[in-house]
């Protein structure tokens, strides 16, 4: 049974199969004449350097210059955010540690649960926005090294990957697969 089992498993992953073959004659062998551009290895890692130096240096230097707004006002933002929280943390525990030690301050309103649930809530704040900005820093790098790594990829006409719906000449049942073509 198990032996039955196994054959079934080979014939489903490669009875399904479509092969085709050319044959190549050595008259007709043509030389390569389309130059291909040379490929810097050590493009990703300057421009992941770059944008860890500054970010937004890296899309400069991969020459996308519209990504260098979108980088400054994400960590903008977000640092905009950080200092706001901590700047109102610091207002209500220094309120809360005046009315500790006897004194007047500015929430007199506010009794001191309330004091202390307004530092955690800008202290939680603060560190969610902190932990933003640092997520937005290494996204600002990986997209510059993404980016030159993509820079290098050989983008043409010749080469195409496309989805192909085709009918089964068996059961006739219509099948989806993916044709990799390249022209010479």
């Amino acid at each position: 049974m198990h032996r039955f089992i196994y054959i079934a498993i080979l014939f489903f992953f490669f009875g399904n199969q479509t092969v085709f073959s050319q044959e190549i004659s050595d008259a007709i062998v043509a030389k390569d004449t389309v130059k291909t551009k040379e490929i810097n290895p050590l493009a990703p890692s300057k421009a992941a350097f770059y944008s860890a130096i500054l970010p937004g240096l890296g899309q400069a230097y991969n020459k996308k210059y519209w990504k260098i707004p979108i980088v400054y006002g994400a960590i903008g933002t977000s640092l905009y955010f950080y200092i706001s929280n901590n700047k109102k943390y610091h207002k209500y525990r220094d309120a809360y540690k005046q009315r500790l030690a006897g004194e007047k301050d500015e929430f007199g309103y506010l009794d001191d649960n309330r004091l202390i649930q307004a530092q955690r809530f800008y202290q939680r704040n603060r560190d969610l926005s902190l932990l933003i900005s640092v997520g937005l820093y290494v996204l600002n790098i990986v997209d510059a090294n993404v980016d030159a790594h993509l820079l290098q990829f050989n983008v043409s006409d010749k080469l195409s990957f496309q989805p192909d719906v085709y009918q089964n000449d068996i059961n006739y049942k219509t099948n989806l697969g993916f044709t990799l073509n390249y022209k010479f």
